[in-house]
Formats: structure tokens, C-alpha cells, sequence
């Protein structure tokens, strides 16, 4: 089975959401469903970017790297080099 890490966009405000999951798109519908948290407020989302990875532990390591550079700079770079 694999494992994805992902970055999701808001449409809302254009901030970025990164996460890891074995399926981002059924993630990605959560994420816009009616809920409570960060990314309620902020919906809706849009995948724009997303990594395959063939253990969970080797996402989670991604999106903890992802999360550290704390760089909207850094993420946009990343997107636009997947396109």
C-alpha cells in the first residue's frame, strides 16, 4: 500500500495546508466537509500537490520536513516544480 504527502490550498485565502495520508482525495473531501478545526474556516480547499511514499512512516517524516520550513516560498517552488 502507499502513502501520500500532500499540500492542500485554500480557495478562500490561498494558505497552504500540508498533510500525509494513504488516500488525499477522499482526505481532501474531509477537509471540505462541515467540521471543526483549521481547515473548516478555510474552505474550500483544493489539492495541488502530492508525493508517493511506500511507507506511512516515510509521509509522516515528509510532511514534518514540509511543515518545518515554515516558507509559503518554499511550498509555492515545490508545487510548481510538480507541475
Amino acid at each position: 500500500m502507499c502513502f501520500y504527502t500532500y499540500i492542500i490550498q485554500s480557495e478562500k485565502d490561498q494558505s497552504f495546508y500540508i498533510g500525509s495520508s494513504k488516500d488525499p482525495e477522499s482526505r481532501l473531501r474531509k477537509h471540505n466537509q462541515k467540521h471543526r478545526g483549521y481547515t473548516a474556516r478555510k474552505q474550500p480547499w483544493k489539492l495541488v500537490w502530492k508525493e508517493v511514499h511506500p511507507q506511512k512512516s516515510d509521509a509522516i517524516k515528509r510532511e514534518l520536513f514540509l511543515k518545518k520550513q515554515k516558507s509559503k516560498k518554499f511550498l509555492e517552488d515545490l508545487i510548481s516544480k510538480s507541475l
